[in-house]
């Protein structure tokens, strides 16, 4: 065992979990009310599979949205496959859950962003409340004792 936790990978681990914990409700529910998904994630990701044609277009990244019409949801451990149209063309995908580099539901304001440092053993996490534009300030940080009596 190492001298320190690593909670940087711990998150992410979870934070992944999650995503697939909610795409396995979305594969077997459908998605509820107006909820819908705008995901990122490296297309140059060596399990990423993706059309030649999108690859060329979106070499680094690639933002897919899971609204109105998606087809085939497939889950599993190291990822999630879907058929998305890109312009009347269906097209088959398979996005690894390590691929993911933001994962937003802009109907509840809720969003997840994975970055990575320079090495990528040290990854830092953030949980975004509002990933969706308008961004809104930081939040400020209220005593409870003032509201004590």
């Amino acid at each position: 065992m190492s001298g320190t936790i690593d909670y940087g990978n711990l998150m992410h681990r979870a934070m992944r979990g999650l995503i697939q914990e909610v795409l396995k409700e979305v594969r077997d529910n459908g998605l509820p009310g107006a909820h819908h998904f705008f995901i990122t994630f490296d297309t140059t990701h060596p399990d990423a599979r993706l059309a030649d044609w999108l690859k060329e277009r979106y070499p680094t990244e690639m933002t897919v949205v899971m609204q109105h019409w998606y087809d085939n949801l497939e889950v599993d451990e190291t990822g999630f496959g879907i058929t998305l149209n890109f312009g009347d063309a269906p097209e088959n995908l398979f996005v690894p859950y390590d691929a993911i580099q933001t994962f937003v539901d802009p109907s509840v304001e809720f969003g997840l962003r994975f970055e990575t440092q320079e090495n990528e053993d040290e990854e830092e996490t953030e949980v975004e409340e509002d990933a969706a534009p308008p961004v809104k300030p930081d939040a400020e940080i209220v005593s409870l004792d003032s509201f004590r009596k």
